[in-house]
C-alpha cells in the first residue's frame, strides 16, 4: 500500500485561545478537488485522510457532514481508498481537551455515526499518534490542555487510547471486516553517559504505553506502577487488557529524523538524529506486538541543495525493504504529506504562517523533486513487490467493489467471526465473574 496523506492536525494553542487547522492553512478546504487529482497523478490508491473533527462533531451526537459528504463522494468516485483519520491532535471546543473523561464515549459514537454514513470505508486510524498527542498536549505543555505533569499525561493517554479502542469496537459493529492501521510514532532513547542509562530505560519503556494499552499487551512492572501512581485505576487498566482488538490491526509506525533522542543524567532529552534508523526500531516494535507493519509517516524538509528530501525518501525506502527482507510482514509505505505543511518547524506551537517544505507538492500544488522521485518509486516497485509473496496481502475492498458478491461474502464471514469473538469474550467475562 503506497500512500500519502492530507495533513489535518487541529490542536489548540496559547491557552486554548487559538486553533491550528492545517487543512485551512495548507489550502485543502479550497483545493480538495485538485489535491485528490494529485494523488491519482502520483499513481497512488491509498490516502490517509479524515474530516476535520472540530467542525464535524458539533455537539453530543450532533454532526455536520457537509464537507465530509462532498469529499468522500469524490474519493469514492475516483476509487481512492481512504485510511480514515478521525482525530488528529485536537477536539472540538465544546469538549475542551483530552482531560475530559467524556471524550472516549463521545468520540466512539462519532466513529459509529461516520461508519454508518460511509459504509464503503474499510480502513481507519481512529486516533492519530496517541502517544505524541498525549505527550505534546499533557506532558510538554505545547497543545490543548498544555499539561506538564505525569498526572495530566496519564489522564490524557488513558482517555485517548480508550477513545481509540471504543471507536474500533463501534466501527466493527458496522463494518466487521474493518482494518485499523495505527499511526504511532516509533521512538528510541539513547543514554549519553552511564548516569543516563536508567532515565533512558524509563523512556524506552514509556514509548510503548499507548500501543500496549491499545493492543491489550501487559505493561512492565515499572510502567504499571507509573500508571497507578498517576491516576489510572486497576479497573481502567483491565479495560484495556479485556478489550484487545489487535487481530484487526496493522502496526502503523512513523519515523522522522527527530524520533531518536539523547538522554542525559537528569532525564532531559533532545533529538539525536538518525542513529539506529527505521529498520532497527521497527524490529523492536514488531518483536513486541507481532503484527503486520506499515510505515505510515515520514518526511524531511527540502533544503538548499534541493535533494535532501529525495535522499531521505530513498533511505527510508531502503529501510522498509530491509525489515521486509528480514521477515517482518510489511504491507505499506507513506510519505506524509501530499503538500507542504505550515508551522511544523515549531511543532505547531506558534502561528507564524511559515511554510514547512516537506510535501510531495508545494502549496501552489507544483510537484517537488521528492514528488517526482516518489512517483517513480511507486512505478518501479508496485508490480514487483506482490509477486515476491502472493500469500502476504491485505484483504482490502476498494470503494468500487463494495457491493460485489466477493466483498459481501467477506463482510459476512467477518461478521460471523466477530460474533464468535464477542460471544467468547462475554462467556469468558461471565466465567471470570462466577469464579
Amino acid at each position: 500500500m503506497f500512500a500519502t496523506g492530507i495533513e489535518n492536525s487541529i490542536p489548540k494553542i496559547n491557552g486554548g485561545r487559538e486553533r491550528v487547522d492545517q487543512m485551512e492553512s495548507c489550502g485543502h478546504y479550497r483545493h480538495w478537488r485538485k489535491d485528490f487529482e494529485l494523488v491519482e497523478d502520483l499513481g497512488l490508491r491509498f490516502l490517509r485522510y479524515g474530516p476535520p473533527l472540530h467542525t464535524t462533531l458539533i455537539g453530543p451526537d450532533r454532526y455536520d457532514w457537509e464537507f465530509a459528504d462532498v469529499t468522500f463522494a469524490e474519493l469514492k468516485r475516483r476509487d481512492i481508498i481512504p485510511i480514515v483519520d478521525l482525530c488528529h491532535f485536537g477536539v472540538p471546543d465544546w469538549l475542551g481537551n483530552f482531560q475530559n473523561p467524556d471524550f472516549p464515549e463521545v468520540f466512539a459514537r462519532y466513529a459509529a455515526a461516520f461508519a454508518r454514513r460511509f459504509p464503503w470505508v474499510q480502513l481507519y486510524t481512529p486516533v492519530n499518534e496517541m502517544f505524541i498527542c498525549a505527550q505534546f498536549s499533557a506532558k510538554f505543555g505545547w497543545w490543548n490542555e498544555e499539561g506538564t505533569t505525569d498526572l495530566t499525561f496519564v489522564t490524557a493517554l488513558k482517555h485517548i487510547v480508550k477513545a481509540n479502542v471504543l471507536a474500533m469496537m463501534e466501527i466493527l459493529k458496522v463494518r466487521a471486516d474493518a482494518i485499523f492501521i495505527q499511526s504511532e510514532s516509533s521512538e528510541y532513547f539513547h543514554a549519553e553517559n552511564p548516569a543516563a542509562i536508567k532515565p533512558a530505560e524509563i523512556e524506552n519503556a514509556k514509548r510503548f504505553l499507548s500501543l500496549d494499552l491499545n493492543y491489550g499487551h501487559r505493561v512492565d512492572s515499572e510502567m504499571y506502577e507509573y500508571l497507578m501512581d498517576n491516576g489510572m485505576t486497576r479497573d481502567e487498566y483491565h479495560f484495556f487488557l479485556g478489550n484487545a482488538l489487535h487481530h484487526h490491526c496493522i502496526l502503523g509506525n512513523d519515523y522522522y529524523w527527530t524520533n531518536e533522542h539523547r538522554v542525559d543524567a537528569q532525564g532531559i532529552s533532545r533529538a539525536s538524529g538518525e542513529i539506529f534508523g527505521y529498520s532497527e526500531i521497527t524490529r523492536q516494535y514488531y518483536a513486541r506486538y507481532r503484527l503486520p507493519v506499515m510505515h505510515t509517516e515520514t518526511n524531511i524538509a527540502e533544503g538548499p541543495n534541493g535533494d535532501e528530501a529525495v535522499n531521505w525518501l530513498w533511505k527510508e525506502w531502503a529501510n522498509v525493504l530491509r525489515v521486509r527482507n528480514d521477515g517482518v510482514p510489511t504491507v505499506g509505505f507513506t510519505w506524509y504529506s501530499l503538500t507542504d505543511q505550515m508551522d511544523w518547524d515549531v511543532a505547531l506551537r506558534e502561528k507564524n504562517n511559515r511554510i514547512h517544505p516537506v510535501g510531495l507538492y508545494d502549496l501552489n500544488r507544483e510537484i517537488r523533486p521528492v514528488g517526482r522521485s516518489y512517483k517513480q518509486l511507486i512505478a518501479d516497485w508496485r508490480e514487483v513487490l506482490p509477486t515476491q509473496s502472493v500469500c502476504l496481502s491485505v484483504p482490502i475492498v476498494p470503494p468500487s467493489e463494495h457491493e460485489e458478491p466477493a466483498a459481501q461474502r467477506q463482510r459476512a464471514a467477518a461478521r460471523h467471526l466477530r460474533a464468535v469473538e464477542v460471544g467468547d469474550d462475554e462467556q469468558g467475562q461471565a466465567s471470570s465473574s462466577r469464579s
